[in-house]
């Protein structure tokens, strides 16, 4: 019904507008009494093959919501709802911003790809502290990045800010030095400056934090070299980070099905989807040769399928995450993910 039906009028909108409605649209039923735990009923899989443990949490399963769908922690429990195993919201910033003018969403359906140049638009991470504080049935991870307006100069403090704000709150935190659209962000993945970042933002949630270590990741780019993946497996390894996400969206446009022009028309911005698949699955192997089990590694990039998400398992990853495929795929896609890896999880068995 989704892809006959709801998918082709949502795609009569612009792309954000469309993802708006679509959420608003979610949130809305699951606000009817008893009509989340009847979704859960049907849709949640706690299969036994699928569980996963890690973080220090029980994941019912390994497949999760990439932060960038609920960038203000507004819905994640209706999100959980439909059957992910957990959902990252954000990115949060220290301080509330609009991001980048409009247009900055747009769809290339023929790769079954997004590009986008959103710009960490959100409310700030003062401002979801109330909605995560809430009690609630859904693993919640918190993805914390950059001010726009503020220098690099100042972004430990910035990032620091958001880190004591929902570090007592997220099951987990991700600092994010790896999005193309913040200026400057990516420079941060350089060892010499994500050392500094990482150690203040591990010692804002031991304050904050003191009877609760609140796992922290970072997430990095598709792009790095990997000389410099290499680097950051080992400045994960030297700090005692619990995890790294792999991969954020990627700027490179090669072998795209789509039209050049329709491309062209997209502009700047990180593309996901299907043409991150390769390069994503190639960073998740070599950082699992870097850091072997020591690290938890959550892959992302590409993944439509529950073969998809079984191979990157394969491969070493502890979880997986989705964003574009649910996009193109619709709310059952956790669902069927999560049943999908079970059933092979026990064929491997």
């Amino acid at each position: 019904m989704y892809r006959a039906l709801i998918r082709p009028l949502l795609y009569l909108l612009p792309a954000e507008t469309a993802h708006h409605l679509a959420f608003g649209c979610l949130r809305l039923l699951a606000a009817i009494p008893g009509m989340k735990a009847l979704m859960r009923s049907m849709l949640h899989r706690g299969d036994p093959a699928s569980h996963v443990r890690a973080l220090g949490l029980d994941f019912p399963n390994p497949i999760g919501l990439a932060a960038g769908f609920d960038k203000d922690a507004i819905g994640y429990e209706a999100l959980g709802a439909l059957g992910f195993g957990f959902v990252e919201v954000g990115t949060l910033t220290g301080q509330p911003q609009p991001g980048n003018p409009r247009p900055r969403l747009f769809r290339l359906p023929q790769d079954r790809a997004l590009v986008n140049r959103m710009g960490f638009n959100n409310r700030g991470s003062a401002g979801a502290v109330a909605r995560l504080q809430r009690p609630h049935q859904t693993i919640v991870g918190a993805n914390i990045g950059k001010t726009k307006v503020v220098s690099e100069e100042n972004a430990i403090t910035d990032y620091v800010a958001s880190a004591k704000r929902i570090g007592p709150h997220a099951d987990y935190v991700v600092v994010n030095v790896s999005s193309p659209n913040t200026p400057g962000l990516r420079d941060l993945q350089t060892t010499d400056k994500l050392r500094p970042l990482l150690v203040a933002v591990r010692e804002a949630l031991n304050e904050v934090s003191p009877a609760r270590r609140v796992p922290l990741l970072v997430k990095i780019a598709p792009d790095l070299a990997d000389e410099d993946v290499d680097a950051v497996a080992d400045l994960a390894l030297d700090l005692g980070l619990d995890g790294i996400i792999a991969t954020n969206t990627t700027i490179r446009r090669e072998g795209l099905r789509s039209d050049a022009a329709e491309v062209e028309r997209c502009g700047d911005g990180g593309l996901s989807g299907p043409p991150l698949h390769e390069r994503s699955l190639e960073v998740l192997k070599r950082l699992r040769a870097s850091v072997g089990a020591r690290l938890v590694l959550i892959s992302v990039g590409g993944i439509e399928t529950a073969e998809q998400a079984w191979e990157r398992i394969q491969a070493g990853a502890t979880l997986v995450q989705v964003y574009t495929a649910f996009i193109y795929e619709g709310p059952l896609l956790p669902s069927r993910l999560a049943k999908g890896v079970a059933e092979l999880a026990r064929q491997s068995q």
